[in-house]
């Protein structure tokens, strides 16, 4: 026997679940698959390590693309502190670093100058009052139907400042821009969150990532979301339930057919699924095995598209209080109350690409840090604040999948680790692991995923956080826009066949954009527009 349902969603991941709350208070009949016993695909909260009161955002850790819009739209109870400081940067090759801190101008210059570098302060200001214009005209286009290249130009409404962050490899724009290694690494790793490119990227896929982490909110700051990331997705989820969806966990989907049919095993057995339209909150690549395994399409679809590759590694931290610095006259809480880069100089960028590119892991390792539980201590239980615990989350670059296999993963993931660490420890005043607190079973509080991790717990191609390559958000002028999926950048090329999440034009982190854009785009077609 064949259900029928309005629309049928695969992946309960944030987009997934966006969706299926804008198309349930729609009136539509909607159901949302989900493979895992959980909601909220990689934005999710969980108690990483046993007995321990701490629920860490284990995937996707910082929010600063989900639109107001969104939020009102689906009345969700979201709340998204800021962080005082935006970074901090100990000089790996001498003494101090430089903190910016958003709420004293002064200071900031001041730690400029520390560097030797009190012209780069000057031009830090020119640089991101550039990338403030060029967000205050992109974002709010995000929840609308795509504009062309042409016309996202014209709202810029500044040639200069598109050609250097657009046109341009951004990272030469950022050397012409900066004299400061220290403080080129800075402005440069924004090009390079889940994307392995080089510092002169003349594939521009750096910009593309750049942009999206300079929009967001039309601000581009990225904020802490308090309860954690499992916060954001619960609220989703409760919108979607409110508004009559079904939201089904432990359904994974084996197959789908060209005339939309899902197949989908339970552990009751296996059911079909008839839909008017599917929403695909799922890569390109899972969406092309689908439909091979659904028989009427041979899956063309994914090998048309380049493979996709991630480039990190994460690091989940519990620890009983912040390290110490070499900065003795820096306050940790100041140092970890943004975001802290470890050996991100411009030159070790370059290295670190160089090195991973020839198949070695870059020693030193690349990497940044948060500390959610600065913001937001809501996610530790009452015993460990008091105690003076603290999160670390540790975001590595340079660390693609290529540099690891099947066979190799486990080894890897200990390699990588220690390389971590290391890298870590290069600018503390003592060993981070010292500071690990250990878990009922007696070990340390420490979780590690590498890209192949990535893959296996959530299906993510190569372990790209993206589901592949980032695209710009516009049309090219010449693209067809005759469809809605067309119009909305979330076609497959297949008619009622949708993607939804980060496979979507405007996909990618934690902003629900895919979901709203693939709703409006499954409401226009049922409205015949």
């Amino acid at each position: 026997m064949t259900e029928r349902r309005d629309v049928v969603i695969i992946g309960g991941g944030h987009n997934g679940l966006a969706a299926a709350a804008y198309l349930a208070k729609a009136g539509l009949d909607v159901e949302v698959l989900e493979r895992l016993d959980v909601l909220g695909g990689a934005a999710v909260s969980a108690q990483a390590f046993p007995g321990m009161d701490a629920r860490l955002s284990r995937y996707s850790y910082l929010v600063s693309l989900l639109p107001q819009k969104v939020i009102d739209d689906l009345g969700l109870s979201i709340a998204l502190a800021p962080r005082r400081y935006s970074s901090y940067t100990p000089n790996p090759h001498g003494a101090g670093g430089l903190l910016v801190d958003d709420h004293d101008p002064a200071a900031t210059a001041a730690s400029f100058a520390s560097l030797g570098a009190a012209a780069d302060a000057e031009a830090w200001q020119r640089f991101y009052a550039g990338t403030g214009r060029l967000a205050r005209a992109l974002f709010p286009t995000v929840t609308d139907p795509l504009l062309t290249r042409s016309e996202a130009r014209a709202a810029v409404g500044d040639d200069a400042l598109w050609d250097a962050l657009i046109e341009r490899p951004v990272g030469t724009t950022i050397a012409e821009t900066f004299a400061d290694d220290l403080v080129r690494g800075v402005v440069y790793t924004d090009a390079l969150i889940g994307t392995f490119a080089p510092n002169d990227d003349a594939s521009l896929l750096a910009n593309r990532c750049f942009l999206y982490h300079v929009i967001g909110g039309g601000t581009g700051a990225w904020n802490v979301p308090v309860g954690g990331m499992g916060a954001v997705s619960g609220e989703l989820a409760r919108a979607a339930r409110l508004a009559g969806a079904r939201l089904t966990t432990g359904a994974e989907v084996v197959a789908l057919d060209g005339d939309r049919v899902v197949t989908v095993r339970t552990d009751d057995g296996e059911r079909r699924i008839a839909a008017d339209q599917v929403l695909v909150n799922c890569s390109p690549a899972e969406l092309a095995r689908l439909l091979a395994a659904g028989s009427s399409v041979d899956g063309a679809l994914g090998a048309a598209s380049p493979a996709a590759e991630g480039a990190q590694v994460k690091v989940n931290l519990l620890l009983r209080r912040l390290p110490r610095l070499k900065d003795a006259a820096l306050a940790p809480e100041a140092a970890f109350g943004g975001t802290f880069h470890i050996n991100e100089t411009f030159r070790q960028l370059q290295a670190a690409y160089d090195e991973a590119a020839a198949g070695r892991v870059p020693d030193p390792l690349p990497a940044e840090i948060y500390c959610h539980s600065l913001t937001d201590p809501s996610i530790l239980g009452p015993d460990l604040r008091a105690s003076g615990a603290q999160t670390l989350t540790v975001f590595a670059l340079h660390a693609p999948d290529r540099l690891v296999t099947e066979a190799t993963n486990d080894a890897m993931r200990q390699t990588l680790q220690a390389a971590v660490l290391a890298s870590l420890d290069s600018v503390l005043a003592e060993p981070v692991e010292s500071l690990l607190l250990t878990d009922a079973n007696g070990d340390p509080c420490i979780e590690t995923k590498t890209t192949r991790d990535l893959e296996h717990a959530l299906r993510l191609p190569g372990g790209s956080i993206f589901h592949g390559d980032l695209s710009w958000p516009w049309l090219e002028d010449d693209a067809p826009t005759g469809t809605p999926a067309e119009r909305w950048g979330v076609g497959t090329g297949l008619a009622g066949i949708h993607f939804c999440g980060s496979g979507a034009q405007r996909g990618g982190a934690v902003s629900a954009i895919g979901g709203h854009n693939a709703a409006m785009a499954v409401l226009e077609e049922r409205a015949g527009l």
